[in-house]
């Protein structure tokens, strides 16, 4: 074989191809939109307010699952970094994995009539349900959540991937958003077809995470690095400061997502034959245009991303993002009761929300790269791994928090009307009056918290930029030495394979 002329890599410009950014795009989809219906509101919502699970065992299980959930991740990271095969270290896990976890949520929402209010049965039930499915759905939704950081390392690159997903998040966020608005009549309605929906979603989707494994790939040199020990790796990433101040946006996004799908439920039966809008105070016909201004934000604030992202850089419209949600929670704590406030509140949450789908995944792929510019190798598994030791609580907690705070006031999700639903109306009126506060007071202060971390985070500026650039032709360069190495094996086999053959 004439290696003339492939003797030195010709090192361009990094591009993602536009297949490759929409399938993954399409997975990370797949995967968001099971676990916002299986870990967040609609699982737990089943078991409370239609089984009859009392609300401290379901905070109970909850935060054992939280715990459960933090570890199980950095374990798999651990196993990931360190997988060899032909479709690299993270492709095996999603494409196998795919039809386990489809099969596994399905068989999450089957019901046992005669079990309803059985406490023990439905503790055990709903746990279950979680472990197994989680325990599969780890494996794939990390693997994914990393795969734009093996594919490319300048955020420009990694721009397509990220638009890919934001595009695709109008159905993995709008469909339970718009579920969450009428989750109770739904599951007290006729749950059979709710369940058979539920099951054929989770099949579909299972279906879209594997096709999506043929479209894209990783580069191959990784899999020669060598990784760092357990508790090694483990201290490097503490060690790393970016790490750190990012793990405080990272759990207040989980946290503010769960909790924001948490309440949507009860906003509906509280206020849908309530106060007149007329009159300034929130009512019945308002959810259209709340969730109308939600989308706006959204909007409006990924404008204003995507054209000022490289000018004023990640950093400083992470803190717009982050501050002008963290101002509509803390409004909206106190005044959402009244129309227009509960609108700009709205409006702000999508101007965050829009901040967690496109900016912090940035940012946790600067914190990626500049651990391997400080140490040597690609450690993706590790960090998606720590990341969610860290945050997977976020969403437990904020699942079983609104329940408790609500309950405080005096909310019974047992108090139901003729039909089975639950009946909002005859709930004590303190529990009307407090339910913005219990809804978003802790999320605003979080988001406070957030917004300081970010003003002393330190990968910003030009000098930044330059060392990503230079990290993307260092990967170039590596990844064409491999495939030449790989190139030569083959010749040689090939050549030993045809000295075998003339002997015979």
């Amino acid at each position: 074989m004439n290696n003339n002329n492939v003797s030195t890599p010709v090192v361009r410009e990094e591009k993602v191809k536009t297949s490759s950014a929409a399938w993954l795009g399409g997975a990370n989809c797949a995967t968001g939109l099971l676990c916002a219906f299986a870990e967040g509101s609609a699982f737990q919502y089943l078991f409370v307010n239609k089984l009859g699970l009392d609300p401290w065992l379901n905070g109970i299980i909850w935060i054992i699952f939280g715990i459960w959930n933090a570890i199980n991740d950095p374990i798999y990271g651990f196993l990931a970094d360190r997988t060899h095969s032909k479709l690299g270290r993270r492709r095996p896990w999603i494409r196998y994995g795919a039809p386990i976890m489809a099969l596994l949520y399905a068989l999450m929402w089957v019901e046992f009539p005669q079990m309803k209010g059985v406490q023990w049965f439905l503790f055990i039930q709903e746990l279950l349900g979680l472990f197994l499915y989680d325990i599969v759905y780890t494996a794939i939704a990390s693997a994914i959540y990393v795969m734009p950081y093996e594919m490319a390392v300048t955020n420009k690159a990694r721009n397509k991937i990220f638009l890919w997903n934001i595009a695709f998040s109008v159905i993995s966020y709008g469909a339970p958003m718009v579920l969450n608005s009428f989750l109770d009549p739904l599951l007290k309605g006729n749950y059979q077809v709710f369940a058979l929906v539920m099951a054929g979603m989770g099949l579909l989707c299972g279906a879209i995470v594997f096709v999506s494994t043929f479209f894209y790939k990783e580069n191959g040199y990784v899999q020669d690095e060598v990784q760092p020990k357990f508790w090694d790796g483990l201290k490097m990433c503490l060690k790393n400061k970016s790490f750190l101040l990012f793990e405080v946006i990272s759990w207040t996004v989980i946290f503010a997502q769960s909790a924001l799908m948490v309440g949507l439920a009860y906003l509906t039966g509280f206020y849908a034959n309530g106060d007149n809008t007329a009159n300034g105070w929130l009512g019945g016909l308002s959810l259209p245009v709340l969730i109308g201004a939600m989308v706006l934000g959204m909007i409006l604030a990924l404008a204003l991303f995507i054209t000022k992202r490289q000018k004023w850089g990640t950093r400083t419209n992470t803190l717009i993002g982050v501050g002008t949600m963290a101002v509509g929670c803390l409004l909206g704590a106190f005044l959402g009761r009244f129309f227009v406030f509960a609108v700009l509140t709205f409006f702000c949450c999508g101007a965050g929300l829009a901040c967690g789908l496109y900016l912090v995944p940035m940012i946790n792929g600067d914190v990626m790269d500049k651990d391997e510019i400080d140490n040597g190798n690609r450690r993706e598994g590790v960090y998606a791994g720590i990341n969610s030791l860290i945050t997977k609580p976020a969403g437990s907690i904020a699942t079983a928090l609104f329940p408790l705070l609500i309950g405080a006031f005096g909310f019974n999700a047992q108090l139901n009307n003729a039909d089975g639903t639950t009946n909002f109306a005859a709930q004590l009126p303190a529990c009307k009056d407090w339910f913005f506060f219990c809804w978003l007071f802790v999320t605003g202060i979080l988001l406070a918290l957030s917004f300081l971390a970010m003003w002393f985070y330190p990968l910003h500026g030009k000098e930044w930029d330059e060392k990503k650039e230079s990290l993307a032709k260092a990967h170039a360069e590596k990844e064409f030495a491999y495939e030449q190495e790989m190139l030569a094996k083959m010749e040689k086999e090939k050549l030993e394979d045809n000295k075998e053959k003339s002997s015979e």
